[in-house]
């Protein structure tokens, strides 16, 4: 009996360190799960207004998967330039960016309904359109062509600034040469504005400028201060011409490998950083446009657009059909 016992009891013993040494591997297992880390390239510095709207969507992120997903920002082009980074996307390479609509609109041309000057009422009658039906149809047709539209970021009001003189007119642009980005659709807007549109390198609009090799460019009010572009071409006309909205898209590959239910936690996350994103572009805005009125540049505001619009009509008609149907449905929105 008593060496049944003692079997008995060597069986327990031994039973029980296999299970505590297998809760303790359970254990160990837990501990050894690494977060899933995704990666986003932003053009803009780090204290941009853009840049900062993506690191609230990165800590939503995280906040809301228990650190299971982490978002790092890549900010300053340390991924690539805009174009670059967009084809990496389309591809895997890089899970998310933040661009311009603008040379987004070359994947999917539809897009450049979006970037039509003279197009906006106002700043709010684009963020009904984005927030509204168009919004969600066209993150949407970003699918077919390998990406995933998650979220919009406001992009501000692009205005005409030059060396030379007052511009309160469109024929008061007349003979200037206009810096525009690498853009048919720019190059067109300043063309028929009867200006000069010269494509340059928005690194050299410094040096062309302060050299006599353009005499003006157009964008929006940080963009103009932060280069010190006002220092060399004190005219700022605030016709507001473009406002080209940012965009998040993710890499639909990278996407799919994820549960539907973090898919729709990033897609919340990117929504939800919309308003943190839009006040700290006001708040830059408007230190911009304090520090450009105190160097002394000359500000003129344009009260009636209409003839302005007027010289666009040629630019519009050159549109597809499909662009033409979207910008119609875009001006009926309230």
């Amino acid at each position: 009996m008593k060496k049944w016992f003692l079997i008995l009891a060597g069986f327990a013993l031994v039973t029980s360190m296999t299970f505590a040494s297998g809760s303790q591997d359970q254990k160990t297992v837990v501990q050894e799960v690494k977060p899933l880390v995704l990666r986003l390239a932003e053009t803009h510095p780090a204290d941009y207004p853009t840049t900062k709207g993506d690191m609230k969507f990165a800590e939503l992120v995280k906040e809301r998967t228990n650190g299971r997903i982490i978002i790092e920002v890549y900010p300053s082009s340390q991924l690539g330039q805009e174009k670059a980074v967009i084809e990496q996307v389309q591809f895997g390479a890089i899970d998310f960016t933040r661009v311009s609509v603008s040379p987004l609109a070359s994947f999917v041309p539809v897009f450049n309904a979006l970037q039509m000057p003279y197009l906006y009422r106002s700043e709010e009658h684009m963020w009904n359109v984005l927030l509204g039906p168009i919004g969600k149809e066209l993150l949407a047709s970003l699918e077919p062509s390998g990406f995933i539209g998650i979220g919009w970021f406001e992009p501000g009001a692009r205005n005409f600034y030059n060396s030379k003189r007052p511009v309160y007119k469109p024929e008061d642009l007349a003979g200037l040469k206009i810096r525009v980005q690498e853009s048919e659709l720019m190059v067109g807007l300043v063309q028929a504005l009867g200006a000069v549109a010269t494509p340059m390198p928005y690194g050299e609009v410094y040096s062309g400028l302060q050299t006599g090799v353009i005499d003006g460019a157009e964008n929006n009010w940080p963009s103009y201060e932060s280069t010190s572009h006002y220092e060399v071409a004190k005219y700022y006309t605030l016709d507001e011409h473009t406002r080209v909205p940012e965009i998040i898209i993710a890499s639909k590959i990278s996407m799919q490998k994820l549960s539907k239910a973090d898919q729709e936690i990033i897609k919340q996350a990117a929504l939800d950083a919309i308003p943190y994103q839009r006040q700290l572009w006001k708040e830059r805005e408007k230190t911009s446009e304090a520090k450009v009125r105190a160097a002394g540049s000359v500000i003129i505001e344009i009260t009636d657009k209409t003839p302005w619009q007027q010289r666009m009509k040629v630019l519009y008609a050159k549109q597809p059909e499909n662009v033409q149907a979207l910008i119609k449905r875009i001006q009926e929105v309230k």
